[in-house]
């Protein structure tokens, strides 16, 4: 099930969304404003956000623009300005669409299916840190020249983790990423795979994989 990230200030437009969006299948997070959307992107895995514009705090142009420093998943800016120059806006700050309210629900759902295609389509297949290529078609690991194959959940765990470096995932999130919500397993199990990866990259400081107590895990890149 995807989620999909609803922030606005206006209530009414969230139940609206959210109504159509969970009748579609989607697990909806709402924020009432930027700061909110902030603290959800910490520690949610986000997989869309639908974003008003005009919010107190941090607005929508704001938000979209860490969003886009941060993390990799579609934006829509929804706003009630029709200017030229407010799109122009939006889009230099990174929003992959932009929505003038009042909008039809169905025209949303549209663009929403459209994006969730397009960035399916455009995912990265590797991920380069440092000197360290991982491969996902061969799940291959490469470093200076060599190459390193490893267990397919070791592989998906390090690439899930790489491919968002510096956010923190919880051990939960990460067993409904890798083993799936049918898992009949224990969090102890990402505990033991981490150990792995952390003993087969011990020299290798591109990859830095810390434990947040209490929370779970993040991959950090070392800077170059």
């Amino acid at each position: 099930m995807l989620d999909i990230l609803i922030v606005d200030d206006d209530r009414h437009i969230r139940e609206l969304v959210g109504y159509y969006l969970q009748n579609e299948g989607y697990r909806v997070i709402e924020a009432a404003d930027g700061n909110e959307a902030s603290e959800l992107l910490f520690s949610r895995n986000i997989d869309l956000a639908i974003v008003d514009v005009m919010m107190p705090g941090k607005d929508g142009f704001q938000l979209c623009e860490e969003i886009r420093r941060y993390y990799d998943f579609p934006v829509i800016l929804l706003t009630a300005k029709d200017q030229l120059a407010d799109k122009e806006r939006g889009f230099s700050v990174g929003t992959d669409d932009y929505l003038t309210k009042p909008f039809e629900p169905q025209e949303l759902l549209f663009r929403i299916k459209a994006l969730l295609r397009r960035y399916q389509m455009v995912s990265a297949e590797s991920i380069k840190l440092g000197d360290t290529i991982m491969n996902r078609k061969g799940y291959e690991v490469h470093c200076k020249g060599k190459q390193l194959m490893l267990p397919l959940k070791e592989f998906e765990l390090l690439f899930q983790l790489a491919s968002y470096p510096g956010r923190i995932f919880t051990r939960e999130e990460l067993i409904e990423l890798i083993w799936g919500i049918d898992f009949n397993g224990d969090d102890r199990t990402v505990d033991v795979h981490i150990k792995r990866l952390r003993d087969r990259f011990k020299d290798n400081h591109d990859i830095i994989i810390t434990t947040m107590r209490g929370v779970g895990y993040k991959l950090e890149a070392a800077s170059s």
